[in-house]
């Protein structure tokens, strides 16, 4: 099992060198496709470049072949590397986020219900006030639950938030480039979406 704490608190440091904020670290594919997920933003565009995303992959690749070296290895089995921005629907990891894109509409699935059986919230952002966010709910109102009680949320796209994300260009965005595999086996895949 791949520690995604461990694995966070090793790239964050080389997105920060770059000047990227990192959003969000995650595995997927299972045993036959394993893919580990970065997702990473200049903090004033809120969006990277496809030389941003290859840079990135660079720097975390050279950083896990610098611990397999020393056989700390961070993933022990072959997987592909994917780097990207977060796209026009991202994902909200961070309470800031919610902050952020306060007035926008976004679905927000609970690690717990709220006192009226509500696992899911979708509706407009209202914010933060500490650590508790709150959605005005279609149909419903205004529910505000703990930030920690988040157990997944993303942007939804409404014409809206399309007028608000001017992409920072398309040039290049249906290309996927293959890096030759890391020594650990891993394939870096550099994937952004275009947006607009």
């Amino acid at each position: 099992m791949v520690d995604i704490a461990a694995l966070t608190q090793l790239i964050e440091p080389e997105a920060r060198a770059l000047g990227f904020d990192l959003v969000r670290v995650r595995m997927f594919g299972g045993v036959s496709d394993p893919t580990l997920q970065v997702m990473a933003e200049r903090p004033d565009t809120r969006q990277l470049s496809i030389d941003d995303c290859a840079a990135l992959s660079r720097r975390i690749s050279d950083r896990f072949d610098e611990l397999e070296a020393v056989g700390r290895d961070p993933i022990d089995h072959a997987y592909r590397l994917e780097v990207s921005s977060p796209g026009i629907d991202r994902p909200l990891t961070r309470l800031r986020d919610f902050a952020d894109w306060a007035g926008h509409e976004a679905r927000v699935h609970l690690t717990a219900p709220t006192a009226d059986g509500r696992k899911q919230l979708t509706g407009d952002l209202l914010g933060v006030d500490g650590d508790q966010v709150t959605v005005d709910v279609r149909k419903h109102g205004p529910v505000t639950v703990p930030f920690a009680q988040v157990g997944d949320a993303k942007l939804l796209i409404t014409d809206r938030l399309i007028a608000a994300t001017q992409p920072l260009s398309s040039a290049g965005a249906d290309e996927i480039l293959h890096e030759n595999p890391a020594s650990d086996g891993a394939d870096d895949i550099i994937e952004i979406e275009a947006e607009g």
